[in-house]
């Protein structure tokens, strides 16, 4: 998204208007973003851990955040201990960016923007409302940044644990040490306590 320098307004490289449409590939995105930046500060945070904090398909996830990576908002590290963090500081990323990144279409028009609500005959009555209420909510979105939803989250008392959540592959019991005793271990050896007695 780029701002006109004519107009001041929100536009895209071809200077259409951006419109509004969302869906829970939008609101999913924002969600996930707001998760990994509560949580990044104890490093890399996983896919599944989103998944399971925020209920939303792993496969989902893997999706959103390749789109999210794609347009530079996440960066990923791989092997263990990897997982995704932001690419950017918080509040450098707008609500508008997410949206946009996950190719979410922001489209309150019937006409998906073009202006041919009627075909041939052009736009419809009420084209010029919904091209306004994309344009507000447009500006709106971009005017949130992924800081002040992180915040009022915390404000809301949210608890981030101190450390992610490590899953133990074979057992979740603690391993349990043999304990050493000092005995001999042979008849030679018991032979050598008693002679030296």
């Amino acid at each position: 998204m780029t701002i006109c320098t004519e107009c001041g307004s929100a536009r895209n490289q071809k200077h259409k208007e951006l419109a509004i449409r969302l869906t829970t590939k939008g609101r999913f995105a924002v969600t996930a973003m707001i998760d990994l930046a509560l949580r990044q500060g104890n490093g890399p945070v996983t896919l599944a851990a989103i998944s399971q904090r925020q209920r939303i398909s792993l496969s989902y996830l893997e999706q959103l955040f390749g789109k999210l990576r794609r347009h530079e908002l996440v960066e990923s590290t791989r092997g263990p201990g990897g997982g995704y963090t932001l690419a950017r500081n918080a509040a450098d990323i707008t609500v508008a960016d997410i949206i946009v990144s996950v190719d979410e279409p922001m489209d309150a028009t019937q006409c998906g923007g073009k202006e041919n609500c009627l075909g041939e005959a052009g736009r419809c009555m009420t084209h010029d409302l919904w091209a306004t209420l994309n344009q507000r909510m447009v500006d709106f979105l971009a005017s949130v940044n992924l800081q002040k939803l992180v915040d009022e989250q915390l404000a809301k008392g949210l608890q981030i644990e101190d450390k992610p959540v490590l899953r133990r592959a074979i057992s979740t019991q603690p391993v349990i040490k043999p304990i050493r005793v000092n005995a001999p271990n042979s008849v030679f050896a018991l032979g050598n306590v008693f002679a030296k007695s």
